[in-house]
């Protein structure tokens, strides 16, 4: 018999509802849910993936053990209890910061996982952690930490009410949002025009985005925070600055006049490629609008200013009065307050306390940035990492200087992957514990909902029964930190155990009702009573909260609940950005062409690629180039070209376009995989393309967080014949 399962979509950050409908456990259909208050309806392509990878054969469901170049099935106990055995060696060993852990972004989308995770890191003992924040979202929650006190207070778009949206180095109407959590951008943004606003956008590329706004101007990849200095210049110089309520509570608005004081637009006009007369219509305009917000995302976070680009964003929106404001910069009122829940489970936002061995960059809210792995895992000397858990993640393919790290691998003592295909970071892997699929799971979209542009939320419980020798994620956590407990003995270590066998009955399902109990909506909701889990347990479709509400400075974090538009850390970065670009420097050093990414609908993570219908077609891993500087490097059309950087080359073909501006190309993110050497759930891929990452210098880095510059890195491109006839 026929039954329709209403859920979540999980795959990326849009949250749309879908109806699946399944017969005798097949999976026949999947659209999208058009009583879903936040994405009425709307689906994009990824959702298919979802039948694909739930049916997928070669879908890992029981452990493998590699012997040699074999891999071999192994049973649950037998595996976890070799891992934790071999973890709890190399512990003793050499101390516990010598086993790292890696967390992907899958498990933003999976509340058990993101749970759990804590507990076993907290067994584990390592202050080695990395996750894939420090190659994209970094610098915002960083910049949130400085100004709002927390580091996951960080203002989404009121899109459904701005007059004026401005946004720098994202492509929503392709993401559906990030940091944004926004389905359907095309119509979001289509409404906005059709009630009289405007859509500016700011990027080296002419974007789907830019395509259905009113204004698209090119940027220099890298120059971001020069505009948005010389836009905060103009505010103040023409006396537009108006903060309006926020007055109240805002310190360091002089401080923010005095050191934009010198950056008005006619400095930087030239370094940026606008001209000083937009640079001054946009301010004007920003601060003529009824309501009017600035977004900013990937582009402005993985550069070598991210930080000083996520303040500078925030402080325009708080300059204008448009911050906490509707249609302006708001805040999200999620059912599950990851905010008060993170303070109450100890997770802070502190900068430093310790750093990285080699580098000696610095760890935030208890992670090192992901461009330090490869040279902490190589580099030799005391205290060189010896083991690896890597989870949900592919940060070979991911990673800055891919290569390096694939190398880097080999040489470890010990490496588990917790993942349910052996990829290309998996392969490295001594063990590989595959957990269930999201249909396989209940799902509460803890992450999600705290940047989503309406408050809504929602459970949904699982839809097939997994099989009785699956493990979910948090369990395998659990049954990974129990023993690690138990191998360390001692008092600590039985208090380890006992608490995890608590939270094993306990269950990530009972930790969201209980946060759902004590979160806003725990006393009154619009169910007519407070939330609860079985509260949502009778609702098929999400359940509308609500539209963004003003709520500072009540919710601030900060001393004395002040909102600090010039902290003294953002501040002194200013004289990195003035020695980085002189006049004299920035002429002298310019490179003549530099590589950014871009998005693409039908995919978001690098595994996404094994899905045959979501790359069928033609290939789209092609390096886009400006025709000036096809004609100047005498390249044509669909040829092949190498493209180097100072850490790699790799081979695509050559698109030309003039939707992208001279002296920049790209290249898409994700692509990159190849045969898994005969190695079991490593499924074979239509258009294996090359990855971005092994062109991206793990030295160009924020200084401030660590965050990779994936932006603007020199590059040279030749015909790949060429270079093989002056090298051969």
């Amino acid at each position: 018999m026929a039954r329709t399962h209403f859920r979540t979509c999980p795959l990326c950050e849009a949250m749309c509802g879908i109806a699946l409908k399944c017969e005798e456990g097949l999976i026949t259909d999947i659209r999208g849910d058009p009583d879903d208050p936040l994405s009425r309806g709307y689906l994009c392509p990824k959702a298919v993936a979802l039948k694909d990878i739930h049916e997928d054969p070669l879908r890992l469901r029981q452990p493998l053990r590699r012997v040699g170049a074999r891999w071999e099935p192994v049973g649950w106990d037998e595996a976890l209890d070799e891992v934790a055995e071999r973890l709890h060696a190399v512990r003793r060993e050499h101390g516990a910061d010598s086993v790292a852990y890696y967390q992907g972004n899958p498990h933003v989308h999976n509340h058990g996982a993101l749970l759990m995770a804590m507990e076993f890191t907290r067994s584990l003992g390592s202050r080695s952690r990395f996750s894939t924040a420090s190659m994209d979202h970094l610098p915002h929650l960083l910049t949130a930490y400085q100004m709002f006190g927390h580091q996951l207070l960080m203002p989404v778009p009121d899109l459904d009410r701005t007059d004026l949206l401005v946004v720098l180095g994202g492509n929503p109407a392709v993401s559906n949002g990030s940091l944004m959590t926004a389905p359907d951008m095309t119509r979001r943004l289509k409404a906005l025009r059709q009630r009289g606003g405007r859509v500016v956008v700011i990027d080296p590329r002419r974007t789907r985005t830019a395509e259905l706004g009113d204004t698209h101007h090119f940027i220099r990849p890298g120059t971001d925070p020069l505009l948005l200095l010389a836009l905060i210049q103009t505010l103040f110089h023409e006396g537009k600055v108006a903060l309006g309520r926020l007055a109240d509570f805002t310190d360091g608005v002089e401080v923010l006049r005095e050191v934009s004081a010198s950056y008005n637009p006619e400095r930087v006009a030239a370094q940026v490629g606008i001209s000083a007369e937009d640079i001054r219509a946009l301010a004007l305009d920003l601060a003529a609008a009824p309501t009017a917000v600035v977004y900013g995302r990937l582009g402005v976070c993985t550069q070598e200013f991210g930080t000083l680009n996520c303040w500078l964003i925030n402080a325009i929106n708080v300059l204008t009065g448009n911050l906490d404001r509707l249609g302006g910069a708001a805040f999200t009122r999620p059912a599950v307050d990851t905010v008060a829940v993170g303070k109450w489970m100890g997770q802070q936002g502190e900068l430093g306390g310790w750093s990285s061995r080699v580098r000696g960059l610095p760890a935030f809210t208890g992670e090192l940035p992901v461009a330090t792995l490869a040279e902490e895992l190589d580099t030799p000397g005391e205290g060189r990492l010896r083991a690896l858990v890597c989870a949900a993640g592919n940060p070979v393919l991911t990673a800055p200087n891919g290569g390096r790290l694939a190398r880097a691998l080999d040489g470890l003592d010990f490496m588990v992957a917790i993942d349910f295909y052996v990829n290309e970071t998996a392969r490295h892997a001594h063990f590989v514990l595959p957990p269930t699929f999201a249909l396989e799971r209940d799902h509460y979209d803890v992450a999600m909902h705290m940047m989503s542009v309406r408050n809504t939320t929602r459970y949904c419980p699982p839809m097939v029964p997994a099989g009785p020798e699956a493990r979910h994620d948090w369990e395998i956590y659990l049954d990974l930190a129990i023993r690690l407990d138990a191998l360390r003995g001692g008092p600590i270590g039985w208090l380890g155990v006992l608490r995890g066998r608590l939270l094993r009955w306990f269950t990530p399902t009972r930790l969201i009702d209980l946060f759902l109990r004590i979160g806003p909506y725990g006393r009154r909701s619009p169910l007519g009573r407070g939330l609860s889990l079985a509260a949502l347990r009778e609702q098929a479709h999400a359940v509308d909260l609500g539209p963004l509400e003003p709520c500072l400075p009540r919710r601030l974090y900060t001393r004395g609940k002040r909102l600090q538009l010039a902290p003294p850390l953002l501040v002194a970065d200013l004289k990195r950005l003035s020695e980085r670009f002189t006049a004299q420097g920035a002429t002298a050093a310019a490179p003549e062409l530099v590589l950014i990414g871009r998005r693409q609908l039908r995919t978001n993570n690098s595994w996404m690629h094994h899905v045959p219908r979501l790359t069928k077609g033609p290939d789209t891993c092609t390096l886009l180039m400006h025709p000036e500087d096809a004609r100047r490097l005498s390249l044509r059309e669909g040829q092949a070209v190498a493209v180097c950087s100072r850490v790699g080359r790799v081979t695509a073909p050559l698109e030309i376009t003039d939707a992208i501006m001279p002296g920049v190309v790209s290249l898409p993110h994700g692509f990159g995989q190849h045969a898994g050497d005969a190695a079991p759930g490593m499924p074979a891929v239509t258009h294996p393309g090359v990855s971005l990452n092994d062109l991206t210098d793990d030295a160009r880095v924020d200084a401030l967080s660590g965050t990779i510059a994936f932006s603007g890195v020199p590059v040279t491109v030749v015909a790949a014949e060429a270079e093989v006839s002056a090298t051969g």
